[in-house]
């Protein structure tokens, strides 16, 4: 009861030093005493019915002080629960249709038709290049083949009536088809003059400028289709086996301070070798808000879950050269005693931490108290 009455009188010295401190400089000195008067007079009036209603409790019960001796403790009562360990990754929004668009041959970019975050629709013109050379050859192979398809057939109808060579019936023949192989070669030459949307989607930037000299693989236009998005992630391969496919992951949204449920699209099978990583690609549900390529994403996943799992809190646990410990509660001649308890621990998340072995369900674990209790210490329990 001493220590009751040590705590009690120091919570009001406590309060009586952050009243004092807390006086503003313009009530000044005289304020305070009066303050710490009144405060003080309070603290006798408790401590008169502190003493007032021991005496009434020993006269009902002699061993009140014997028992309150004592040290007062919290516990908890083991049970098995779901526990669940997390990991946040960076990831990023990505499209499978973000493209760089490029000519597949050397000319002079002539037109341009489209401009900037302007949506255009699959096989829509993009860019042209420079193509009079080819026309103009296409036109004069034209004018060769009219003349090649005359003479064929001039001289198919003379071979029919056994008229003339086959010889010449031969060669009338291939130079027709040569020259038809001819048009096809340059009527494909002539569309790779032209760019063309491979896809319908938004035109995101254009690098390509009048005038310039297009070069195969020289990026001209970049096509991107916003409604074939999902987010790729780099995954460390120290995470090997705990994700798979259909498994819910949340995603969040930094820039828009959003959060959104998937789930897991697949798991990379190969290991990068220049940052030990795997692929993991997360669906992208339909969103109430703009995501865009490149943009970064937070996913929460959970790599570890056991169903039939002891937790108690993170903090009770303490540790010495032997290990980890905590305070369990067991009887002994009828009175609560704490037993100090070695433990081996699992993964913690969220302030709870599971216990792999040394406790089981139904023990008592001290939550409130245990900083004061030693092996054998008998104890009050306040509550549970």
């Amino acid at each position: 009861m001493r220590k009751i009455k040590y705590i009690i009188t120091l919570t009001i010295l406590s309060a009586i030093a952050v009243a004092c401190g807390s006086a503003s400089g313009e009530q000044g000195l005289p304020a305070k005493k009066n303050k710490l008067k009144e405060l003080q007079s309070q603290a006798i009036e408790l401590n008169a019915e502190i003493a007032k209603l021991e005496e009434e409790i020993k006269a009902e019960d002699p061993n009140f002080k014997e028992k309150n001796s004592s040290v007062l403790v919290s516990v908890e009562t083991l049970s098995k629960k779901t526990f669940t360990h997390t990991v946040e990754i960076r990831g990023a929004v990505a499209s499978k249709k973000n493209v760089l668009l490029s000519a597949e041959a050397m000319g002079k970019i002539e037109g341009i038709h489209v401009r900037e975050g302007q949506k255009v629709s699959k096989g829509q013109t993009l860019v042209t290049l420079d193509s009079d050379v080819v026309r103009n050859n296409i036109k004069q192979v034209k004018t060769q083949l009219d003349l090649a398809n005359e003479v064929f057939s001039r001289q198919e109808r003379l071979w029919e009536k056994n008229i003339g060579t086959e010889v010449q019936y031969l060669q009338a023949k291939a130079n027709k088809e040569s020259l038809e192989s001819q048009l096809g070669v340059l009527n494909a030459q002539l569309s790779m003059m032209i760019v063309k949307a491979p896809f319908g989607g938004i035109i995101d930037n254009i690098p390509a400028r009048l005038g310039e000299v297009a070069q195969p693989g020289l990026p001209l236009v970049r096509l991107v289709n916003p409604d074939d998005i999902y987010i790729l992630a780099d995954v460390s391969e120290s995470y090997l086996g705990k994700f798979s496919p259909n498994q819910e992951v949340e995603i969040y949204f930094p820039s828009q301070d959003k959060r959104v449920k998937s789930k897991i699209k697949s798991v990379g099978q190969t290991i990068k070798s220049d940052n030990r990583t795997f692929e993991l690609e997360v669906n992208l549900p339909k969103l109430n808000f703009p995501a865009q390529p490149n943009q970064v994403v937070v996913l929460r996943l959970v790599d570890y879950k056991n169903d039939q799992a002891l937790i108690i809190p993170t903090e009770v646990i303490q540790g010495d050269n032997g290990g980890n410990y905590v305070y369990v509660i067991e009887e002994n001649n009828g009175e609560p005693t704490a037993k100090r308890r070695k433990i081996k621990i699992g993964s913690s998340h969220n302030l709870k931490t599971e216990v792999k072995n040394g406790l089981k369900a139904g023990e008592k674990v001290v939550t409130k108290g245990y900083r004061d209790l030693s092996d054998g210490v008998e104890v009050s329990i306040v509550s549970k």
